[in-house]
């Protein structure tokens, strides 16, 4: 998740004019996030035909959870390992026919589970072998059997990754985080996107340290972001599903997913003094292209994916 950085044009930065941010945590004391993922989406059967809209079908999908982070051993300079417990999961889905979104989802396997990871200064997880058992376990309970074999049905394992492999990215992708990092400058990492079919896609995105921000609490670096659709994803991102099977629902009918663009921004507080992250939002649009099976229907489906996903740490 480490790229080559590149730098607004202007003046180099002394010093003095540039912030270190790193991620902290304090012997004893426990960070909770509010972790919430919801999508509008919108299905255009056949976005040719008249009148407007008259085949256009419209369905929602939102996760919310609630995580506590407890240090086990803190150093500073080196590893800290960190236990991770979530303490809530509510799923909501609307638009489903045949009561789809009223079945239990496979994230929901995750409330009252606990699993360390190990991280460093800069965020990056060095060891998240647990996290990466735990995201395959809940993988693993999204699929029944069935009459053909393996039957997967909708799940939001993806918003799961979504929200924990990569919550540190924004400071554990700049590449010299020793030098520091100036306001103006950018820098680059990738992400994942979560959607509700089975699509391994990412996204580019751009970080700009955008100001620094003194309140009563202490220095805020405001990091903006922004995003595009990236060639491919990266072979060590986690996959929760592997094998050969069938997907339920109107997403397993459609097939031949083919991304025709992605575009969007985010923004993200981290306490500086501190060394943690407060809030983050990053909103974008995902446009699909689809392909009915080989059944005698002429249509030429296209999708519409409205993500938003956000962070936000809760007080004591």
């Amino acid at each position: 998740m480490l790229l080559a950085s590149c730098h607004a044009p202007g003046p180099k930065a002394s010093p003095a004019d540039r912030v270190l941010l790193t991620v902290d945590f304090e012997p004893g004391r426990t960070l909770r996030y509010r972790f919430v993922s919801y999508r509008d989406i919108i299905l255009d059967w056949d976005p040719n035909a008249a009148p407007a809209g008259s085949k256009v079908q419209e369905l929602s999908d939102r996760v919310e959870m609630v995580i506590a982070y407890t240090p086990e051993a803190v150093d500073p300079y080196g590893v800290s390992t960190i236990r991770a417990t979530c303490e809530s999961v509510q799923i909501k889905r609307t638009g489903r026919p045949s009561g789809r979104g009223a079945r239990r989802d496979a994230v929901n396997n995750a409330q009252g589970e606990t699993f360390t990871f190990k991280v460093d200064p800069r965020g990056k997880i060095v060891d998240a072998s647990q996290l990466d058992a735990l995201i395959k376990k809940l993988g693993a309970a999204a699929f029944r059997s069935g009459p053909g074999g393996r039957i997967k049905e909708p799940d939001l394992v993806g918003d799961f990754i979504a929200c924990q492999w990569f919550l540190w990215d924004a400071v554990s992708s700049i590449e010299h985080p020793a030098t520091g990092v100036a306001v103006g400058q950018n820098w680059r990492s990738q992400l994942s996107v979560p959607a509700p079919m089975v699509m391994r896609k990412a996204r580019d995105v751009t970080y700009r340290l955008d100001e620094i921000r003194q309140t009563d609490a202490g220095r805020r670096a405001i990091i903006a972001s922004t995003f595009s659709l990236a060639e491919k994803a990266p072979s060590d991102w986690p996959i929760p599903y592997a094998g050969r099977f069938q997907m339920s629902g109107t997403f397993g009918f459609l097939g031949a997913y083919r991304v025709l663009g992605l575009e969007g921004a985010g923004r993200e507080q981290f306490d500086i003094d501190a060394g943690r992250l407060e809030a983050a939002e990053q909103e974008y649009t995902v446009r699909v292209k689809a392909s009915l099976p080989p059944m005698g229907l002429r249509a030429n489906p296209h999708i519409t994916i409205k993500q938003t996903l956000t962070i936000a740490r809760l007080t004591p």
